[in-house]
């Protein structure tokens, strides 16, 4: 089959489609969040935590969990998805995963979920701390 299946969408569209209906902010914004409650989630997976560094006081969820760990109805949720009120900004590498995941918590009823504009690269550029990852 050649050309786009009718009512298929590129990845680009499904990005820009979760990114209109999500908050995004800045690594700054999200450390100011998380000193006001947030939960920092980092969805990246072990390999590139391990190459880059993690962030302190993320919780690390890897993305194909995310859902079943904060879904306030799911058996398998971690005690920090207490509602749907909860404040979860989602970081990835580079700010596109975490979209798509931060609306996919939207879906489930996390009015607040967002992401971080840029990831965990936009994290380091800004001088925010890191443990482990690259001698610096």
């Amino acid at each position: 089959m050649s050309g786009r299946p009718p009512g298929a969408k590129s990845v680009d569209q499904l990005l820009e489609e979760a990114r209109s209906r999500i908050t995004r902010v800045t690594p700054e914004d999200a450390v100011s969040r998380m000193a006001d409650g947030a939960v920092l989630v980092d969805i990246r997976p072990q390999s590139q935590r391990e190459a880059d560094g993690e962030v302190p006081g993320a919780l690390v969820v890897e993305r194909n969990h995310l859902e079943w760990r904060f879904d306030p109805e799911s058996d398998a949720r971690l005690p920090q998805a207490t509602g749907y009120d909860v404040d979860v900004v989602v970081l990835c590498q580079e700010g596109y995963t975490s979209s798509l995941a931060a609306d996919a918590l939207r879906s489930l009823g996390l009015t607040r979920a967002g992401d971080v504009v840029g990831g965990h690269r936009a994290w380091v550029a800004a001088g925010l701390p890191t443990t482990g990852g690259p001698a610096t």
